[in-house]
């Protein structure tokens, strides 16, 4: 099952996405959070066939929402009420993992994305 991460900031939004299998995840794109940011995500799940969008969900260190929570929980929903399945998985520190992992470049937001999607499907998988 093919399926979709979002990194979600207030300037730019990371994304990745599985193979065909469902099993590897790979950063795609980062893409400014404007306006045109459902549409393309729209587009991309389409395009993509995926069945379901994961979002990291950000929260500060005590559990509690952080400034980003509630426009992340906004934009669940305006997926949702186009038909979107989506799930908000929990995420810390994939941006800094992402610079560790590779530095800081064009694609450290998309590579965060994959990160949470890695995190998610070894999840499932102990399900």
């Amino acid at each position: 099952m093919r399926l979709i991460a979002l990194d979600y900031g207030h300037k730019k939004v990371g994304v990745a996405s599985t193979d065909e299998s469902g099993t590897f995840a790979l950063p795609r794109a980062v893409w400014p959070n404007d306006k045109h940011l459902l549409e393309k995500v729209l587009e991309l799940k389409e395009k993509e066939g995926a069945k379901k969008i994961i979002i990291g969900e950000s929260k500060n260190f005590d559990n509690s929402p952080n400034p980003i929570a509630e426009k992340i929980d906004k934009f669940k929903k305006e997926l949702e009420l186009q038909g979107v399945k989506v799930e908000l998985h929990p995420e810390i520190f994939t941006t800094v993992e992402a610079r560790r992992i590779q530095g800081n470049n064009e694609m450290t937001d998309a590579s965060a994305a994959a990160l949470i999607l890695k995190n998610y499907i070894e999840t499932q998988d102990n399900h």
